[in-house]
C-alpha cells in the first residue's frame, strides 16, 4: 500500500485570494515584537512554535511553515478594513494607517509598575478622578502635538521619545493630553468625557478602540479644527507609520468611521494659566480662532453660537430676539458690526464678519464694549490711530510702515532688520510683526505677519 503525499501551499506575496491573504496575515502574527510583530501575538507565536516542531517530529511539514513567515523587513499589518469609504471621505484610502500599538506602562525611564494590562484585555479600573489630572489648555494640548509633527517622531510601539512617551498612536495622545504614563486605546476614555462629534474642540480626540480583537483597526487622532464649514472633514495629528503627521483628515477617519468616538480630556481649563472651568465647561479662551469660513451667510456650527454668547456679553444682547444659536444670521452680523466700531474700526474692518482681531478681543474680555465701556484690557484700538490693514502690503511706502517699524524694535522685535527700519513694507517688518503676534500666543491666521486693529493697539499701548 502506498503513502500518500500532501502537497504544502505557501501564501503567494502578491496573491490578493482571501486565503493567502488571510495566512499571511495569521502567520504575521509569529513576528516578534522587534521585527514589527504585536505584544498580543504572544500566544500566536508560541502555538506556530508548536505547530513547526510538530511538523517535524511526523516528516518535515514544519518546514513550509517556516518558510511561510514573512522577512523580518515587513511589518504586522492589521486586517483589511470592512467598513465602505463613506462619501465624505477625503483622499486615498492608502493613507489610513497601520498603528499597531504597545500597552499601558509608566513613562519611559521613570519608576512604575510594567504594562498593565495587555493589549488583548480591557482595564477594570473605573474613571480617573478630574482632581488627579494634570490641567492644561486647548492651545497646550495642540502645542504639544506639534512638537512631533515639526520632530518627525518615527513610529514605533518599543521604542520611547525624549519625553517618556512611547511613539505608537495612544503614546502621542499621552504626551499631548501631557498624562503620567503611557496609555492605550483601551484606557484613554477613562481620562475624558465621550462628547457628540458636533461639540468637537481643538484639543479633543477621536478613537476607536476594537475590543475584540485591539490589533485590527484601532486608532486615535487629535482633532485640530474643521477643514471648512461643512464639518465633513478635519485636521487630524496623529502618530502613524512611518512618523507623526498632520493633515486634513476625512471625519472621523478612512476606515471604521463610524465606530470612532469623539473624547473630550477632562483636565482640561481655560485660559493660558491653568485655572479655571474644565471639561465641556472650558471658556472660549481656550479656544483659537476657528477660520473666516466658520462666520457667514449658510455657516451653521458651534462657533456662531459662542460668537453669539460673547457679543451678548460684551452689550449685544438687544440685536437678538432669540437664541444666539448655531445658524448665521442678521442679528450675528450686526451684532459684530457694533463690537467692531466700538473699537473704531472703519470700512472692512467693520463688516460684521469677525476675522482674528474681533475673535482674539471678545474670547480675551479686551477691547471697547458694545456701548462704549471699557473691557478688561482697556483702551480701544483706535485710541492708537491704526491706519488700516492697506497701509502694510507689499509694495506700500508710507511714515505708518516705518511707525511700526520702530515700535517694534522698541519692544524688543527688530531681530530680523538689517537696517531701517523704514518707510517701505518689506519681508523683514512682516518677519518681525508675526514674532510679536506669536509671542502674544496666536497662531495661523492670527500670526501671519500683517498687522491688524489688534496687533497694533497691543504693539503701541
Amino acid at each position: 500500500m502506498s503513502v500518500p503525499v500532501f502537497e504544502e501551499f505557501e501564501p503567494a506575496a502578491d496573491c490578493g485570494c482571501p486565503g493567502c491573504a488571510r495566512q499571511r496575515r495569521d502567520l504575521a502574527l509569529g513576528l516578534p515584537v522587534r521585527e514589527g510583530g504585536h505584544p498580543a501575538a504572544h500566544g500566536a507565536r508560541r502555538a506556530l512554535v508548536l505547530v513547526t516542531a510538530a511538523g517535524v517530529v511526523l516528516g518535515g511539514g514544519g518546514a513550509a511553515v517556516a518558510t511561510a513567515l514573512p522577512s523580518p523587513a515587513r511589518p504586522f499589518t492589521p486586517a483589511e478594513p470592512t467598513d465602505p469609504v463613506g462619501p465624505t471621505d477625503l483622499g486615498d484610502p492608502a493613507d489610513a494607517p497601520d498603528t499597531p500599538q504597545g500597552g499601558r506602562g509608566p513613562l519611559h525611564g521613570a519608576p512604575g509598575p510594567g504594562p498593565d494590562p495587555s493589549p488583548t484585555s480591557t482595564p477594570t479600573s473605573s474613571q480617573i478622578s478630574t482632581a488627579s489630572l494634570r490641567q492644561t489648555t486647548r492651545a497646550e494640548i495642540i502645542n504639544r502635538a506639534k512638537l512631533w509633527v515639526t520632530a518627525q517622531v518615527p513610529y514605533s510601539m518599543e521604542k520611547y521619545w525624549t519625553d517618556g512617551y512611547r511613539q505608537d498612536c495612544s503614546g502621542y495622545i499621552s504626551m499631548a493630553w501631557n498624562l503620567r504614563s503611557n496609555e492605550w486605546t483601551g484606557s484613554l476614555d477613562r481620562f475624558a468625557e465621550r462628547v457628540d462629534r458636533t461639540e468637537l474642540q481643538p484639543g479633543d480626540i477621536l478613537l476607536f478602540h476594537n475590543p475584540d480583537n485591539p490589533t485590527r483597526g484601532s486608532h486615535v487622532t487629535i482633532f485640530g479644527g474643521w477643514t471648512d464649514y461643512t464639518h465633513t472633514s478635519y485636521v487630524a495629528y496623529e502618530q502613524t507609520k512611518p512618523r507623526t503627521r498632520k493633515q486634513a483628515t476625512p471625519m472621523a477617519y478612512w476606515e471604521n468611521s463610524n465606530r470612532y468616538v469623539a473624547y473630550r480630556y477632562r483636565g482640561v481649563v481655560s485660559g493660558g494659566g491653568g485655572t479655571g472651568t474644565t471639561g465641556s465647561g472650558a471658556t472660549p479662551t481656550a479656544t483659537p480662532y476657528p477660520g473666516v469660513a466658520m462666520f457667514g451667510p449658510g455657516a451653521n456650527n458651534a462657533h456662531i453660537t459662542r460668537l453669539g454668547r460673547l457679543l451678548v456679553d460684551r452689550g449685544g444682547k438687544k440685536y437678538y430676539s432669540k437664541g444666539p444659536g448655531p445658524k448665521w444670521g442678521e442679528a450675528d452680523r450686526r451684532a459684530t458690526q457694533a463690537f467692531q466700531l466700538a473699537q473704531g474700526w472703519k470700512g472692512k474692518e467693520a463688516d460684521g464678519l469677525p476675522g482674528p482681531e474681533t475673535w482674539q478681543l471678545l474670547v480675551t474680555g479686551a477691547g471697547k464694549n458694545i456701548g462704549g465701556s471699557s473691557g478688561s484690557s482697556g483702551s480701544s484700538a483706535n485710541a492708537t490711530g491704526f491706519p488700516g490693514r492697506g497701509s502694510f502690503r507689499p509694495g506700500q511706502s508710507n511714515a505708518y510702515v516705518e511707525k511700526l517699524g520702530k515700535q517694534l524694535v522698541k519692544r524688543g522685535f527688530g531681530k530680523h532688520y538689517l537696517s531701517g527700519p523704514g518707510p517701505r513694507w518689506t519681508e523683514a517688518d512682516r518677519r518681525n510683526v508675526e514674532a510679536f503676534q506669536r509671542a502674544q500666543g496666536w497662531r495661523g491666521a492670527a500670526a501671519d505677519g500683517y498687522p491688524g486693529p489688534e496687533t497694533w493697539r497691543r504693539l503701541f499701548r
